[in-house]
């Protein structure tokens, strides 16, 4: 089992000219963070304000994950809707790979 966050979805429409959907689902992986001791004075207190500014502003993420492309679906409106999932930008689903199935289940 791993997990994914539907990153992107578009409206196509495929060879035959009917309209679908393409929807991006990347993996989110949490990757240790690991602490680099400075060798001199003057890289502690760099690090010490970027670890300030880190704290203070939302531009500096302090996230540790990594996402990457895992599966591209291109799907038709009808198998679309015959999957029966809501697919929104950002939600988190575990997805299952088993005995030729792909189980997708939404986290809360």
């Amino acid at each position: 089992m791993f997990r994914v966050r539907v990153n992107k979805i578009e409206s196509i429409r495929d060879l035959d000219g009917n309209l679908g959907k393409r929807i991006e689902l990347i993996e989110e992986r949490h990757i240790p963070r690991f602490v680099v001791k400075p060798q001199t004075e003057e890289a502690k207190v760099a690090q010490d304000v970027l670890q300030a500014l880190q704290q203070q502003l939302p531009v500096f993420p302090m996230r540790a994950e990594v996402a990457l492309p895992k599966i591209i679906l291109f799907l038709t409106e009808q198998e679309y809707e015959s999957l029966d999932i809501e697919f929104d930008v950002n939600q988190i689903y575990d997805i299952r790979l088993e005995h030729q199935k792909i189980e997708f289940r939404k986290t809360a």
